[in-house]
C-alpha cells in the first residue's frame, strides 16, 4: 500500500511517500528537506514494524519548531496505518 503525506509547513520536507507491506515499512521517500538526514531516516526505518518506527520518531523537535521531519514521518505513519 502506498500512502502520500504532506508535512506541516514548519518543516523543510514537502511530501512523504510511504510504502507499507502489512505492518512493515517497505520504503519511504521524502521529497525536500536535508537530503542526508531524510534519506538516512528513511533507510533506517525500512524493514521496521510501523509501530516501532512511530515510537522512535514521534516527538523529535527541530530548531524550536515543535516538530521535525522525523516527527512528521511518525504522523504520516500513524495516518497510513489507519487508512489501510
Amino acid at each position: 500500500m502506498e500512502y502520500r503525506y504532506t508535512p506541516s509547513d514548519r518543516v523543510c520536507s514537502q511530501e512523504m511517500i510511504i510504502e507499507l507491506e502489512g505492518e512493515i515499512v517497505k520504503k519511504v521517500t521524502i521529497i525536500g528537506g536535508c537530503a542526508g538526514n531524510t534519506i538516512g531516516v528513511s533507510k533506517l526505518i525500512e524493514g521496521m514494524k510501523v509501530e516501532d518506527a512511530i515510537k522512535r520518531l514521534k516527538g523529535i523537535p527541530c530548531g524550536g519548531r515543535g516538530t521535525s521531519c522525523p516527527d512528521q514521518l511518525a504522523i504520516a505513519l500513524e495516518e497510513a496505518k489507519i487508512s489501510k
